[in-house]
Parts: structure tokens; C-alpha cells; sequence
């Protein structure tokens, strides 16, 4: 009975004291949870009833109305693997009811919120779209609505096939010409997996939405083997993000205002990046897993016509995979790109950061100062160890083996006008001796290098943890104790002339050590 009156007696009290913050510093704290969240709080006083009808950003998203979180499950596209939540389609369609009663509840009365921009995640199943389409479209022709986040999900994985693709993509050109005041409103759009007609897409992405800045298709193409131009001079589009697309090629004919492109996953052997006019464009990300129908593609030519690029990312994702084959000899040692140094100075001539990430624990690492050789204006050079034994075992189960790449290191030439700063190498481990070697070399030769950061994964795979395989790395344990990191300090530093004003850093998940 005393604790209930004690729980009785501090209600107030903390009642008051969240009484005393401004209703400013409430909506930020609102706005930082989902929506659902956030309606629950009306029910704590009668001051927060009103509060979440005042937030100016409106946030309904299907998967913070899903009454169960759902399980990661592996799925393989191509050789590639990626993990998905897998949604009982019951459970869907709970959180679309959710979702369009509180779409209803915020939307359905003129000037009774403060909301100018909205992020909208649905499934267009059942009838809910002709529930929500109406709400949204009064609301941006009575202006509430100004800027508009849509994300059309989608319960498919990369498994969808052709005819369904076609099905989706013919729902959302529905959706979009039934509430055609969307289009113009969009500032950034999320699509998965759909096949339009190359004339549809260009209409609907770029000739009608006039605000669109920020454009993401997962699994989406214009057909296999299909090759998608955008001609867009009007358009005000600056991020462009492609995955996993049967597209042969993307060729940017005319995009002024693209600063950032990334497509990750391509499954054709040629370059999948065509450039024409794209002068704001900086930022460059390539992510995909060779395999044998990647023969290799000369990287300065993929850059033809994007020499504006100062941040480069090619991730390799563990790099060459092949299938084995008992009775051809398949396999092929290079990666997705062609050996090359100097024929891509012209493209790297303003690159300021270069990573090259998911390279093999057991391959070396020297090849990739030829890039950084053809760059002398990099001021960050960011390399990525990959070691998953989670997916060795999944690739020894289907035959796939790597294949080293056979890239040779060219004769290096002066380095004095390298203006390199920092050296990032993430899963390090002293135990490699071509990663030892890897960094000496490159504190050898950047004349202006002030830091080497030395990483431990800051972000463990819970698979391989799962396995307990990770005291077993190929590459071994990244240095914890302080003796061990300043011992491999030293070795780094042994005969470097000049070394005593660089800074090695090792950076664990738990602490940063300086020496």
C-alpha cells in the first residue's frame, strides 16, 4: 500500500517538471520517435493532447505500426547475399489499417497541424491506397503538405520475377495517375521492385516530379538487358541510388544538379555507368561481388565525363567469387575493374577521398596504392578488410572459391606531390604480414601523411558472432591491450625517417589509443 502511494505522490512531480519545458523543446523530443509513439503521448495530459498535431514533420511509416518486430532472414541474389524482414502478410495488413486511422486522424481537418513535409511509407495492398490517396492529395491542395517523402515497400524480395514486376509497376502507375498532384509534390521517392516501360519512367521520375531531389529503386529496371537514359536538363535531382538492377546500363545523359550517385549490385559483365553532363556531381559508390560474367571494365572510362568527383568508394564486397567447375577451367583472376594508374588520372584529378572496401582478408593490399598513385590530390585513403566466415560457409556449400586478383604492382613513381593526410585501414590485423606491410609501405612514401587509423570493425556481424567464429578470423583479433598496440607502433615506425610526428591511431569498438 506505501509503494502505491509513493507512485502516487512523485506523479506529479515528474509531471511538473516535464511541465516546465517549452512546448519547442517537446516537439523535439516528439520528433524523435515514430508516430506511433508519439500518439500515444496525447493520452499523458491534457497540455500533450495537442502536441502531436503540432509536429511540422509527419512521419507514417507501415513498419512502426507492425505489431511484432520480424526476424532478418538471408536471401542469395545472384551470389550476392542480403537480408531481409520477413512480414506475414496478415501482419501488413494490420499496420496498413493502423496507419491509414492515423493518416485520417492528422490529415482529415484544415490548419489543425502545423505539418509542411511528410514521410509516407505504404503497401499497396487491398483498398488502403484509395483511403490514404485521398488524405494525402486534399492535404497538399489545401497546402498543408508542401514536400512529400513516399516510400512504396514492397513484401518481395529479389525473387520477384518478371511478371510480377510488371503487375507493381502498373499499381503504382495507378496510384500515381489517381492522385496525380503527388507526382509534383514529391521530394523523395522509394521504389521496389518494378519493370516500366522505359517512356513511363522517364515521365513519371522526371518530367513530373518538378521537386524531386533524392531517388532510390531497389530491384527496379526498364527490362533485362535494358539499357535506361535520363536526358533530364530541368531536373532537380542530387542523389540517385540504384541496387540490384538487371539494367545492362545506366547512361546519365543530362542530370545538372546530381551530386551523388551509388548503384550497388549490377549482373552484367559491362560497365554498368554511362556519364554525359553531370557537373555537380562529387560523390561516386560502386558496390557489387564479382563473379564469372564480370570480365573486368576499365574504371577511367566508366568516368568519362564525371571529372568533378571528390569522394570514390568501390566496394568489392569480399571480391572475386567464381563457381567451380570439375570440368572447365572457369576460373578468372581479376576483379570488376582492369588493372590501370595512369589512365585514370584525368578522372581522379579532384578526388579528395578514395576507399576501397571489401577486400579479402587474404589477398593483398598493395595493388591499390596504383589508384593512389594516379591520384595525387587524395588527402583520405580508406581501405576495408572483408572477413565474414558467416558467408565462407554458405559459399563452400554452393562451390564458389576465390580466385586472388592478379593485379601487379607497378613500378611506383615519386610521391612527393601526394597530398595524402590520413590512412584508414578497417580490420586491421597484425598478423597479416601484407597488411603490415601495406601500411609501411604507404607511411613510406606520402611525404604529408599525419595520421594512420588502424580500425576494428565497428560494426560485428551477429552471424559470424552467432557461429562464435570470430576468435577463429583468418586475420585474427584486432590489438586490444596497450602493450601490443604500441609494439605494432613501433615495428611501423622502425627506420621511417621523419616518422615522429605521425599519429597511429588504433581505433577499437570500446576506445581510440593515440602514439
Amino acid at each position: 500500500m506505501e509503494q502505491n502511494n509513493v507512485r502516487h505522490r512523485c506523479k506529479p512531480q515528474e509531471e511538473d517538471r516535464l511541465g516546465a519545458l517549452t512546448d519547442d523543446i517537446l516537439l523535439s523530443i516528439l520528433g524523435s520517435v515514430d508516430l506511433a509513439t508519439a500518439a500515444r503521448t496525447s493520452a499523458l495530459s491534457t497540455r500533450w493532447r495537442s502536441l502531436p498535431w503540432l509536429l511540422p514533420d509527419l512521419n507514417l511509416h507501415v513498419r512502426d505500426f507492425l505489431p511484432a518486430p520480424c526476424p532478418d532472414y538471408p536471401v542469395a541474389a545472384g551470389q550476392q547475399i542480403y537480408f531481409y524482414s520477413q512480414i506475414p502478410a496478415q501482419h501488413i495488413d494490420e499496420a496498413m489499417a493502423s496507419l491509414t486511422r492515423a493518416a485520417r486522424s492528422f490529415l482529415r481537418i484544415k490548419g489543425s497541424s502545423r505539418v509542411s513535409r511528410m514521410s509516407l511509407e505504404i503497401y499497396l495492398i487491398g483498398n488502403y491506397s484509395h483511403d490514404i490517396g485521398p488524405l494525402v492529395r486534399d492535404a497538399i491542395d489545401n497546402g498543408m503538405i508542401k514536400e512529400l517523402d513516399l516510400t512504396i515497400a514492397d513484401d518481395k524480395d529479389y525473387d520477384c520475377k518478371g511478371g510480377d514486376m510488371l503487375r507493381k509497376a502498373r499499381d503504382v502507375d495507378g496510384f500515381f495517375s489517381a492522385y496525380p498532384n503527388i507526382l509534383p509534390c514529391l521530394t523523395r521517392l522509394q521504389l521496389y521492385n518494378l519493370r516500366f516501360a522505359e517512356g513511363d519512367i522517364h515521365n513519371v521520375l522526371f518530367d513530373c516530379c518538378k521537386q524531386l531531389q533524392h531517388l532510390s529503386l531497389e530491384h527496379c529496371d526498364v527490362g533485362d538487358c535494358s539499357v535506361w537514359q535520363v536526358d533530364s536538363p530541368n531536373s532537380v535531382l542530387r542523389v540517385l541510388e540504384v541496387r540490384y538492377s538487371y539494367l545492362k546500363r545506366l547512361e546519365v545523359l543530362c542530370l545538372p544538379k546530381l551530386e551523388l550517385l551509388s548503384w550497388e549490385a549490377w549482373m552484367h559483365c559491362e560497365p554498368p555507368l554511362h556519364f554525359g553532363y553531370v557537373p555537380s556531381l562529387k560523390e561516386l559508390f560502386l558496390v557489387c561481388g564479382a563473379d564469372l560474367e564480370h570480365k573486368g571494365f576499365s574504371l577511367s572510362q566508366l568516368l568519362d565525363g564525371a571529372t568533378e568527383i571528390h569522394t570514390l568508394t568501390l566496394n568489392f564486397q569480399g571480391e572475386k567469387e567464381c563457381f567451380v567447375d570439375f570440368f572447365l577451367d572457369l576460373s578468372v583472376d581479376q576483379l570488376w575493374i582492369l588493372p590501370e594508374s595512369k589512365q585514370l588520372r584525368a578522372a581522379f584529378s579532384n578526388l579528395r577521398k578514395l576507399s576501397i572496401h571489401g577486400i579479402y582478408v587474404e589477398f593483398d593490399l598493395l595493388w591499390t596504392i596504383n589508384l593512389l598513385e594516379a591520384a595525387p590530390s587524395v588527402e583520405i585513403f580508406d581501405i576495408e578488410v572483408f572477413e565474414h566466415p558467416c558467408l565462407v560457409l554458405y559459399w563452400e556449400r554452393v562451390g564458389i572459391q576465390r580466385v586472388k586478383p592478379s593485379w601487379k604492382v607497378a613500378g611506383f613513381t615519386s610521391c612527393n606531390k601526394w597530398k595524402l593526410r590520413e590512412l584508414h585501414v578497417t580490420n586491421f590485423s597484425p598478423l597479416m604480414e601484407q597488411h603490415m606491410l601495406f601500411v609501411r609501405e604507404v607511411m613510406d612514401r606520402a611525404p604529408n601523411l599525419k595520421t594512420v587509423i588502424l580500425k576494428e570493425d565497428d560494426e560485428p556481424c551477429k552471424d559470424c558472432e552467432a557461429m562464435d567464429a570470430l576468435p577463429n578470423l583468418v586475420g585474427g583479433l584486432f590489438p586490444r591491450t596497450k602493450n601490443e598496440q604500441e609494439t605494432i607502433a613501433q615495428q611501423l615506425r622502425d627506420n621511417m625517417v621523419g616518422s615522429s610526428s605521425l599519429k597511429i591511431i588504433f581505433k577499437s569498438i570500446v576506445s581510440a589509443v593515440v602514439f
